[in-house]
């Protein structure tokens, strides 16, 4: 993990569930005999990376529909902090671009770095959830991308400029796709196939394309915006998926970053670019 993210020590189990008692049932002994929760339980998830919000960053309210995704706090920690080192001082304005019902990064933004923040998403459901989280935080916006066929246009408004903005892609091309991957995954975790221990409804696990046509959009997109916006970026799970990005934004001529990640077994990235002049 990156060096400032928190969660990079381990977890004080007996705090947590101080700040949020609903995680205590979840906790379980581990082979070494620490605390622990079972990550193939999507309830133990949930309530773990509540309690992580309200320990650490103060977050008294945070709820999510049923089947819901839920996103992992301390990954989302490290993409907020591998961005900030990307900004110059004086910089704290940003765009999530589907902050889907969590609206978890432009929380965790405005927690962290004091970072006013806009988050958008399609789905009407996931607007009200992501309004209610933040209803009492003045420095985060929801928007409704109403055109699901535009991801900055009808959010970036005539006038505004962002220092950033950032993005976690529907991964998978399908669902097909995306039930294949948890079965793949409770494999790893020695559990029954059929369960399916991850959240996420449709527009959040998969769309048309995957993750590499959705940042092909993105980046076809920010040309428009290049004069608004600082640094766009946008996670990308599968490392097969940089090579058309990174030629497409060489052709645009575009300064271009690509930041890996690790957390705990898990390797992630993010591609960042920006239009100079």
């Amino acid at each position: 993990m990156h060096l400032r993210n928190i969660h990079r020590y381990g977890y004080d189990f007996k705090k947590l569930t101080e700040s949020h008692p609903e995680l205590e049932q979840h906790i379980i002994e581990s082979p070494t005999g620490a605390a622990t929760i079972d990550f193939s339980d999507a309830r133990a998830i949930l309530e773990f990376n509540t309690a992580l919000l309200k320990h650490h960053y103060k977050i008294k309210y945070w709820k999510l529909p049923e089947q819901s995704l839920y996103p992992p706090i301390p990954g989302r920690a490290d993409y907020i902090h591998h961005i900030a080192d990307l900004l110059e001082k004086g910089d704290r304005t940003g765009l999530d671009i589907g902050c889907g019902a969590s609206a978890i990064y432009p929380i965790l933004g405005n927690a962290i770095y004091d970072w006013n923040m806009v988050g958008c998403d399609v789905d009407d459901n996931s607007i009200g959830f992501a309004k209610k989280n933040t209803l009492k935080n003045d420095a985060i916006e929801i928007r409704h991308q109403i055109d699901k066929g535009n991801i900055f246009k009808g959010v970036i408004l005539d006038g505004e400029n962002y220092d950033f903005t950032m993005c976690n892609p529907p991964f998978y091309t399908s669902e097909e796709e995306a039930i294949k991957a948890n079965i793949t995954k409770q494999r790893k975790l020695g559990t029954r196939e059929e369960i399916r221990n991850f959240g996420g409804h449709s527009h959040e696990l998969w769309c048309n394309g995957g993750e590499a046509l959705f940042i092909k959009r993105m980046i076809k997109e920010s040309v428009a915006f290049k004069n608004q916006v600082g640094w766009f970026t946008c996670l990308l799970s599968q490392k097969q998926n940089l090579i058309k990005p990174l030629k497409q934004l060489k052709k645009l001529k575009a300064d271009v970053r690509v930041v890996e990640m690790t957390t705990g077994k898990k390797e992630s990235r993010f591609v960042a670019w920006r239009f100079k002049n």
